[in-house]
């Protein structure tokens, strides 16, 4: 009589199961429940009770896999929400984690800010262009803590208009005792596409900088543009 299926009884099926179920799919549960079935012991079918079990984990396997597949189709309909929702901020003023600020070579002021974590006594903002040199020093003396907003003029320490570009900011604070104090750095711009290829929402900005949707920090609520 044969009794055994690979080194698995027929009485043993629901332990294998068991054992392994993390890695047994669909098609190779139907497989050993067939061969089951085909080469079970005739003078000793397999239990009524036993069978109606295993039937049981199919249906419960196959409850799984659809539930499973209808939690995938969720994910896709509210990922494509949320990215309907980020392209709405292309033509949108928004400010973004970030150090980078941009000038357009007429002059006009373009604003910086950042967060301190505490108090300063001293606290100096540095522009530097795209070779690393420092164009200008903004010396803004003592701030509070938290959310401070000034504005470069677009000019070097000598008044002369700096060209078009992405210039960086660094920003050194510094409390009682000559203490660091921690800053957080802003970066404001126009959001002029939003891309998807990294398998996550990227703003490319007009200031030349590219941040993932999680570092946007604000956006204004009137559209810039005509």
């Amino acid at each position: 009589m044969i009794d055994s299926i690979g080194g698995t009884t027929t009485g043993g099926l629901t332990e294998a199961l068991g054992s392994g179920g993390d890695d047994l799919g669909r098609d190779a549960f139907l497989k050993l429940l067939t061969a089951q079935l085909q080469y079970q012991d005739p003078l000793k079918p397999v239990e009524n009770h036993q069978f109606i079990a295993e039937l049981a984990q199919f249906s419960g396997l196959e409850q799984s896999v659809g539930i499973n597949d209808r939690l995938d189709m969720l994910m896709t309909q509210t990922r494509g929400l949320a990215n309907t929702e980020v392209v709405s901020l292309v033509g949108k003023q928004a400010t973004v984690k970030g150090s980078i600020v941009s000038v357009d070579g007429t002059g006009v002021g373009t604003p910086v800010a950042f967060t301190l974590d505490a108090d300063t006594e001293t606290t100096q903002v540095s522009i530097r262009d795209q070779t690393g040199n420092v164009v200008r020093t903004i010396d803004i003396g003592a701030r509070n803590d938290g959310l401070v907003q000034v504005t470069w003029d677009g000019r070097s320490d000598a008044g002369v208009v700096q060209p078009a570009g992405a210039y960086s900011v660094s920003v050194n604070a510094r409390g009682p005792g000559d203490v660091p104090v921690g800053v957080s750095q802003e970066a404001t711009g126009l959001v002029e596409a939003v891309s998807f290829d990294q398998g996550f929402p990227l703003l490319h900005l007009d200031s030349g900088i590219s941040v993932p949707v999680s570092d946007l920090l604000r956006v204004e609520t009137s559209q810039v543009g005509p």
